[in-house]
């Protein structure tokens, strides 16, 4: 009895044993889930946190990338830099570092005023004061001086212009015994109208298109300039004449300019979104885009293509940049990939943008971070490029130099990206991934000393279509959309080439109708903005307004 009693009990402890166990288990599995249940809320929540911090950054923060490093800071990329390439810091220290900024002489009134018309205005005492105070007798002027400089200015007016012609007769065919029916008659050869039926001018319609597609003004608020001038002139007949000059006369010129583009080796692209509003069996909420498509560095005057399309499909941009054979500048869009006979570049600006964002908030200088260390491999890429720049070094000597100097921090780079493991959903996550996804693309610049390291030139001109799609919103249409396309890029165009638009427009409507609905390549060669005479007649004063240069 004992026996059986003690082996009851021995059995029971097993039992409960393995009841316990099974608690255990339970609960360290319990334990487990809401652990990882805490470390997904925690991640999430730094997620979130890194998202308000972006956001913030965003919205009040600088827009620019660019940053200074402590000097004398010895950080973890300087030490990768080292081993990639131990001569770098012996060699370039200096002429790399971009200079301090030195403070401009004031200008003066004549450098300021210099490209406007002057005049002077003599003030002369009144007649009946020219009598001296003293003793009465008449005054003789003996000399001026300086006052001052004032700068005045005339409000614009528009006037109607009443054409006519002269018609000539000859007076012997008049008197002519031999023939007295036969009269001759000659009238003077008169332009057609710019439009059919339209009381439009060159001047007014160049002027509506500088106002829009250059100072971003829309076109009703023309209509309320235009009634104070006393002209009735709605946004409607505005949109009108633009849309006529655009596809009749305009669109030769951009034709030309397409020509032109697909011909270069070099090209960059962009794209944005805009909103049509009468689109066939489109919703009018409905994306569309705008691409810009633009030379690149290659030394040639510089040409600039809008183009509009109801989708951000791939075939857009290969049906645009058919014929074209070369290197692609682009962001990180996918649509880009593998067009025929197109190698493609990325942006290394994109790049160091991903992980400019992912830095945490009062963290720029820690260089502990993978972050920051991210933004420091890009920018001695770009430290790089500007002393390639400022050497002044030609496509050959520019492709030998990144490969000696540049090659080794890009290798430094990936070997650095290999070893990173970010928190999936993070802002650095998603610069590693960027980056690693595009690694291909990103060292094609190495290939050919004409190739850019970045897209911010056409990132820079498709700005004027954003900034002035704040104030016009949206496009009405399909055609007002490719007239905007078309205009955009006269107006860009000229500005790159270092003519005003206004004026260059101007010359383009007045001169290009003579030349039919189908003037020749020869013909639109007067035309462009590069042409000899448009940069004398149309080349703007304040050459410094507008230039075409690399901007980080």
């Amino acid at each position: 009895m004992a026996g059986n009693s003690k082996d009851s009990k021995i059995l029971a402890y097993k039992d409960m044993i393995n009841q316990l166990n099974k608690t255990i288990s339970t609960q360290t599995e319990l334990i487990q889930s809401l652990q990882k249940t805490l470390e997904a809320d925690r991640l999430e929540k730094e997620n979130l946190r890194q998202q308000i911090e972006y956001l913030t950054k965003k919205l009040f923060g600088t827009s620019s990338e660019k940053r200074k490093d402590i000097a004398g800071q010895l950080n973890l990329f300087d030490e990768a830099e080292q081993e990639a390439d131990p001569t770098w810091e012996q060699e370039l220290p200096d002429d790399i570092t971009v200079p301090e900024h030195k403070r401009k002489a004031r200008r003066t009134h004549a450098d300021l005023f210099k490209n406007v018309p002057s005049c002077d205005e003599i003030i002369s005492l009144p007649e009946e004061e020219r009598n001296c105070p003293t003793c009465g007798t008449q005054m003789e002027c003996i000399g001026k001086e300086f006052v001052r400089h004032e700068f005045r200015f005339t409000p614009a007016k528009g006037k109607v212009v009443n054409i006519y012609r002269e018609t000539y007769k000859c007076p012997e065919c008049a008197i002519s015994e031999e023939h007295p029916d036969d009269q001759t008659f000659v009238k003077a050869p008169v332009q057609e109208p710019l439009i059919p039926e339209s009381y439009a001018s060159e001047s007014v319609v160049g002027w509506a298109m500088h106002q829009k597609y250059q100072n971003g003004l829309p076109l009703n608020r023309q209509e309320e300039d235009w009634k104070q001038l006393g002209v009735p002139l709605s946004r409607a007949t505005l949109a009108n004449w633009i849309i006529y000059c655009a596809e009749n006369y305009l669109r030769h010129v951009y034709n030309y300019f397409h020509r032109q583009l697909r011909m270069r080796k070099y090209l960059m692209a962009d794209e944005t979104r805009v909103q049509v509003l009468n689109e066939p069996e489109r919703n009018p909420e409905t994306d569309s885009w705008m691409w810009l498509f633009r030379s690149g560095e290659d030394g040639l005057p510089p040409i600039l293509l809008y183009h509009y399309t109801e989708t951000r499909a791939k075939f857009h941009a290969a049906s645009f940049l058919q014929g074209f054979s070369g290197y692609l500048e682009t962001d990180g869009y996918q649509g880009y990939n593998n067009l025929p006979d197109i190698k493609r570049c990325s942006c290394w600006a994109h790049v160091r943008r991903y992980f400019t964002d992912a830095i945490p908030k009062g963290k720029e200088y820690d260089y502990s971070l993978p972050a920051v260390q991210g933004v420091q491999f890009c920018s001695k890429l770009f430290d790089c490029e500007r002393y390639s720049k400022a050497k002044n070094h030609t496509a050959e000597q520019r492709k030998q130099f990144r490969l000696e100097k540049e090659k080794p921090i890009l290798e430094a780079f990936w070997n650095w990206l290999d070893q990173q493991r970010p928190n999936k959903g993070t802002r650095l996550a998603k610069a590693v991934n960027y980056a690693q996804n595009r690694k291909d693309t990103l060292m094609t610049y190495l290939e050919d000393g004409h190739c850019s390291l970045s897209n911010n030139l056409s990132e820079n001109a498709i700005r004027p279509f954003t900034v002035g799609r704040k104030n016009w919103l949206f496009c009405d249409t399909p055609k007002g959309a490719e007239a905007s396309a078309v205009v955009y890029s006269m107006v860009e165009s000229a500005k790159a080439n270092g003519v005003e638009p206004f004026a260059y427009l101007q010359r383009v409507l007045v001169e290009l109708p003579y030349l039919g609905k189908s003037p020749s390549h020869e013909e639109l060669e007067a035309f462009i903005p590069w042409a000899p005479d448009i940069q004398e007649d149309c080349k703007i004063s304040n050459s410094d307004a507008y230039t075409n240069t690399y901007l980080e």
